[in-house]
């Protein structure tokens, strides 16, 4: 049970692909795609437990596994399949487009309403972040830096090539806060569809580490994972933040 001492919820940090922006498993098959060009052998089950990662991250691990770790060619071999991974995904996201979650803009309307703030996280870098928000009309009312007012829909979106350390460590919902001016971990919410956004969660020290399973990982997947709770959809997070704070 939460202390009766616990700070207004004031930050919501929300996962991108699986978590507000729906997922069919294109990421896994961008990636699978890239490998296959570059000559990486992976797995489609090793490909899936990498999801959530910083996506150069994830091919500097593949490319180790494969040559190991001292290898003198891994740098060369991540940077190209890096290069095809992002030439395949921006491709994608530029053709396709995106689409929001069940209950994610009804999330986001009742934090409005209540005047919480939202973050954007994501295992994505920059470019390709910049483009799903376009294309999700997100990116409106977002300054150059991509910190918005009371006003825009979300008031923060980091990509993970604008911290030092990704995903599991606290980086990003760490500078969330920073730029939301909120210095209370107790006063934050994180919620993720993989493994690499609940153990985020957890080194930063949230309130509420929460895990949706209508993403990239299912209920079982997810378990594991140091969390909170477990929510079919982000469409149960009003009312699990309605009471707040909450006894789980």
């Amino acid at each position: 049970m939460q202390s009766i001492e616990q700070p207004p919820l004031s930050l919501v940090v929300f996962d991108m692909a699986g978590t507000t922006v729906t997922d069919h498993h294109e990421v896994e098959r961008c990636f699978a795609e890239a490998a296959a060009q570059t000559g990486l052998s992976v797995s489609a089950g090793r490909i899936l437990a990498m999801q959530g990662f910083a996506k150069r991250y994830v091919f500097e691990t593949l490319w180790k596994e494969q040559l190991g770790n001292e290898h003198p060619a891994i740098q060369t071999r991540v940077d190209e399949s890096y290069a095809a991974f992002r030439h395949v995904l921006e491709q994608h996201y530029k053709t396709q487009g995106a689409t929001p979650t069940e209950g994610c803009l009804e999330s986001f309307a009742w934090l409005h309403k209540r005047g919480i703030a939202i973050a954007l996280t994501t295992g994505f870098y920059r470019v390709v972040t910049d483009i799903i928000l376009e294309k999700l009309g997100w990116l409106t009312g977002l300054n150059e830096q991509r910190v918005g007012t009371a006003d825009s829909l979300i008031q923060v979106s980091i990509a993970s090539d604008e911290v030092e350390r990704g995903r599991p460590y606290p980086n990003m919902i760490e500078r969330a806060m920073q730029l939301t001016g909120i210095s209370n971990p107790k006063a934050v919410v994180n919620i993720g569809d993989t493994p690499s956004d609940l153990l985020s969660g957890r080194a930063a020290g949230v309130a509420l580490n929460l895990g949706v399973s209508n993403g990239t990982h299912t209920q079982e997947q997810l378990a594991e994972y140091p969390h909170d709770k477990l929510l079919g959809s982000l469409a149960e997070l009003p009312a699990l933040l309605a009471s707040w704070p909450v006894s789980l």
